[in-house]
């Protein structure tokens, strides 16, 4: 028996379902004691979690997962590593 979903509904699940492939521009600012990198601006993926920019800045540190590591958008507030990019960006 085919499916009782709406195609309207069935439509937007699929647009919500693809991966957005747009790069969004994240500048890296050194504070306090932390270490200064060698290029400060990177563009990641718009629909990655800010976990994975986490884990991205910890690479180039060559930081351990142990270490603390501390991070805030416009030195204002720190996002939820589930938080994704593009929710951040706008």
């Amino acid at each position: 028996e085919p499916s009782q979903v709406p195609e309207k509904a069935l439509s937007a699940l699929n647009t919500y379902r693809q991966r957005d492939l747009t790069k969004v521009p994240i500048r890296f600012k050194a504070v306090g004691n932390a270490p200064i990198m060698k290029e400060n601006m990177y563009k990641i993926t718009a629909s990655s979690r800010f976990q994975a920019v986490i884990q991205f800045l910890r690479k180039q540190l060559g930081w351990k997962t142990g270490t603390p590591l501390f991070t805030y958008i416009n030195l204002a507030f720190a996002p939820a590593p589930d938080d994704t990019v593009a929710s951040l960006f706008k």
